[in-house]
């Protein structure tokens, strides 16, 4: 299966929500305040409003559910979500609960974003898979991601 970059993508987040203890795991938001985003065929800058709920489940995988709204350069708005899975061995995950910058490929971190737009120049958002590979740091995880070709 051949795979093409789509784009690099970079959120912050401010204030994580400590929901707590809930019936499937540890639940916590985390409100994505900016960012921004480049690729071949886009570029532009996350909005803030969006998020990323995240549940911590006994197994110790941390389930990630983002959901964010990206503007163009020229102006377009475009919808995305994206779920994926992310563990790996306690130290490394101590370490990155700590604020340090890990080694992405001493865990596993991968999602699976879908988009969503009305503008007629990135439709063929609408139409592809893609797939991630993040690198979560302090400020907020950064997300390479691919269109499954």
């Amino acid at each position: 299966m051949d795979s093409r970059l789509l784009m690099m993508l970079q959120v912050k987040v401010a204030g994580a929500q400590k929901i707590g203890p809930v019936p499937h795991g540890t639940r916590l938001t985390a409100p994505i305040t900016d960012g921004h985003f480049e690729g071949p065929r886009l570029r532009g800058k996350v909005l803030p409003g969006g998020g990323d709920w995240t549940l911590l489940r006994g197994d110790g995988v941390l389930e990630l559910d983002l959901r964010l709204t990206l503007e163009t350069d020229d102006g377009a708005l475009i919808h995305m979500t994206s779920f994926g899975v992310r563990h790996g061995p306690p130290e490394v995950l101590a370490a990155l609960t700590r604020g340090e910058r890990v080694d992405p490929s001493t865990y596993y971190f991968r999602t699976t974003p879908r988009f969503e737009t009305a503008n007629p120049k990135y439709a063929f958002l609408n139409r592809l898979l893609a797939v991630s590979s993040g690198d979560r740091r302090a400020e907020g995880p950064i997300y390479t991601i691919y269109e499954v070709l």
